[in-house]
């Protein structure tokens, strides 16, 4: 950054900036109540209509889908230091061995934690490169990637119900190429996110940023704060981490109170 008196937060200069922060302190609250959701269904038993209806799905995609454009976003703002795409990938890999010890049935292989850790590290790794791509250029590229690719999982080019073609079966193999959006036969994770499509959608968001990111108008957007969203928004990795484990005992306890009336 040229102004050293800026202090810098997850990439994000702090006195510009605010936004990005209160957007993902907003989708860290709806991620929170969809998870919430989700216990409550698998724990309890309980019967959501929204959370089951094609609508609790859009509103799962949408959390997804800002939060990893928000960090991509953030990822364009940031310094070129490879810490947080460590921190954060270790973090996935916590996550992966929590519940592959005491929540087998729900382990979780290639979450979004993974997925954005890589992404972090790979853009980092190729910095110098992509931003040689206009702005505009490498936005309509990375989504039109993404609407391509978003149906890897399930062997074929496509978007959603759009097939455009299927996907040979050698590509899904082993653990390598499940990693990369192409899970063998048998893989089950209960949070995945694969390197594709998902990278595709971190670089829409990188792309983004670098389009906007010095138009006078829209930096006077980015620097409205709202104090208790944008709190929430920084410290979304270590909320991220606790919060599916409170989330878990309240409902659990919840569920055998009510049992045992």
């Amino acid at each position: 950054m040229k102004d050293s008196k800026l202090k810098v937060i997850d990439g994000i200069k702090k006195d510009r900036f605010h936004l990005l922060d209160v957007i993902r302190g907003i989708t860290i609250i709806n991620m929170i109540i969809y998870h919430g959701l989700y216990d409550v269904v698998s724990i309890c038993g309980a019967h959501i209509p929204f959370y089951s209806s094609r609508w609790g799905y859009v509103y799962q995609q949408m959390i997804c889908w800002s939060f990893i454009i928000i960090s991509g976003m953030c990822r364009a703002l940031g310094s070129r230091n490879p810490k947080r795409g460590i921190i954060v990938s270790l973090c996935g890999i916590i996550i992966t061995l929590v519940t592959m010890i005491f929540l087998p049935e729900e382990r979780i292989i290639f979450g979004v934690l993974t997925m954005l850790g890589a992404a972090m590290l790979i853009t980092l790794a190729l910095d110098k490169w992509l931003r040689k791509i206009p702005d505009v250029a490498g936005l309509i590229i990375s989504i039109l990637l993404f609407v391509i690719t978003r149906n890897v999982y399930i062997h074929s080019l496509g978007f959603e119900r759009l097939v455009i073609c299927k996907l040979p079966d050698f590509l899904y193999k082993d653990y390598f190429t499940a990693f990369l959006g192409f899970p063998f036969r048998g893989f089950y994770s209960g949070d995945y996110f694969p390197i594709i499509p998902w990278l595709f959608l971190f670089l829409a968001g990188f792309y983004l940023c670098l389009l906007i990111k010095d138009k006078e108008k829209i930096k006077k957007i980015l620097s409205k704060d709202v104090p208790v969203f944008s709190f929430i928004g920084r410290h979304s990795l270590l909320i991220y981490m606790l919060h599916q484990v409170i989330l878990y005992i309240v409902v659990l306890g919840i569920y055998y109170c009510l049992s045992a009336m």
